[in-house]
């Protein structure tokens, strides 16, 4: 399992800083008539690595032979041969279109021969209900298992041997479980996310700032750091059963061969994340705990980033976390903590998808403030990242925000031209019509001169 409900929904939640009164019935959701059709993404934009390989290295090791828990796995395993997809149960509409893309890049980015098929294969999509997953697995909002096909067989085996990754010599059958009833852009999250561990990496490092193979959630779809990845997975030089010293000899050769450019990039490996810091995230984004154990879990997560020295994109995270755990308490608080995590997210650019997370909380309050024409500044150059990363959710939130800042600033008809140009990308992002206009309605209620006016 990787893709887990967060309570406090930490990447995609509201945006609205917290405010007096009965910020609900302030405005109303902008009259737009009918929805226009849902936008999807067509070409992908997935940037090269830009790390040493000997840091890659050592990134491939960690991923593919330890679990989540820190549990190294006695070897390494993979399908062997041609592998085959097939759907199963109650699929959206989007998600064949979706499918197919991603199989489509995994061939030509990865090199791995996998395609579709009606019948019996080797992994398995189930597409069940969002109750039926969580019934099977609480919290989760999809997941992978081996060497089974449908969930009544999960059901059956989940507390047997049969279901252990740490068990297997060799993959030969897996099924993922989607939701059926969640957002286009959710169904999609959980193919990348859940399809590349089927495949390959089993681990999540909180270090990397470029890859789905991250617990943050902020990557939501492949990148060209994880097509690396899977591509060196099922290189010639690797095959399952391979002892952990076995491929720590082969994978230099083979990001060599892969990515030359890697080699001329000077090694800057990053520390380890201590298990005390993921502990604390664990907690502050997690489910069980209340706001105040949220708060104090992520204010430990920074503390335990100064006496480390991280000045990376994990200690951006945990004061992003703060923010978002405080906004709606004590917003200030907040801003201030949503202002370090900008300064340390732009530090990189493998970081500026994160950068724009934390914009939409800046703008966001910037807007609340009055103050349109600074919320557009801060909003300018993330509309395109947003867009360039494939997260229409995060996409129609920013076009949301810029529309009102817009009218803050008097360009009424620039506003409402902005604002209806968002609504493909958040049928993608949000689903429902009703969650788009919540949506709506939660951006629309930022802007003061509608809470005088409503």
């Amino acid at each position: 399992m990787r893709r887990m409900i967060l309570p406090i929904c930490l990447m995609l939640g509201a945006c609205v800083p917290g405010t007096s009164g009965d910020v609900a019935s302030r405005a109303a959701t902008p009259d737009l008539g009918g929805m226009p059709a849902i936008k999807m993404f067509s070409v992908p934009h997935p940037a090269a690595p830009s790390r040493s390989n000997q840091d890659i290295a050592r990134d491939f090791m960690d991923l593919s032979l330890r679990l989540e828990s820190g549990r190294d796995l006695p070897v390494l395993t993979r399908f062997e041969g041609p592998i085959s997809v097939t759907v199963t149960g109650a699929p959206p509409a989007t998600l064949q279109s979706d499918l197919s893309r991603l199989l489509h890049r995994l061939r030509s980015e990865a090199g791995i021969q996998i395609s579709q098929v009606s019948g019996p294969a080797n992994i398995t999509i189930q597409a069940v209900s969002r109750a039926d997953i969580r019934r099977a697995l609480p919290q989760a909002a999809c997941f992978v298992v081996p060497n089974i096909s449908n969930l009544d067989e999960y059901r059956a085996a989940k507390r047997s041997r049969l279901t252990a990754w740490s068990g297997l010599q060799t993959r030969r059958k897996v099924a993922i479980f989607v939701p059926n009833d969640s957002s286009p852009q959710e169904v999609r999250d959980c193919l990348h996310e859940e399809l590349s561990q089927a495949l390959g990496p089993l681990n999540d490092l909180y270090r990397l700032p470029d890859s789905v193979f991250n617990d943050d959630n902020v990557h939501t779809v492949l990148t060209g750091f994880d097509m690396l990845i899977l591509r060196a997975y099922y290189a010639p030089e690797l095959q399952s059963g391979m002892t952990r010293r076995q491929v720590a000899a082969a994978i230099p050769g083979i990001l060599r061969r892969l990515n030359p450019a890697g080699e001329r990039i000077a090694p800057r490996p990053l520390h380890s994340t201590p298990r005390a810091w993921v502990r604390a995230m664990q907690t502050a984004l997690g489910p069980g705990a209340n706001n105040a154990q949220r708060r104090a879990a992520a204010e430990t997560a920074v503390r335990i980033s100064e006496t480390v020295g991280f000045t990376d994109h994990r200690r951006a995270f945990a004061h992003y976390a703060i923010g978002r755990i405080t906004q709606s308490t004590d917003p200030v608080y907040a801003q201030n903590h949503f202002a370090a995590a900008d300064a340390y997210y732009r530090r990189a650019p493998v970081t500026s998808l994160h950068r724009a997370h934390a914009a939409a909380q800046l703008a966001a309050y910037a807007i609340t403030q009055g103050r349109g024409a600074d919320a557009l500044v801060i909003l300018g150059p993330q509309i395109a990242v947003a867009e360039r990363h494939e997260n229409a959710a995060l996409l129609a939130q920013l076009m949301m925000m810029r529309a009102e800042a817009l009218e803050l600033t008097g360009r009424v008809s620039e506003a409402r031209q902005v604002r209806m140009d968002s609504l493909g990308w958040a049928r993608y992002g949000y689903g429902a019509d009703w969650a788009v206009r919540a949506k709506l309605r939660e951006v629309s209620n930022l802007n003061p001169l509608k809470g005088r006016n409503g």
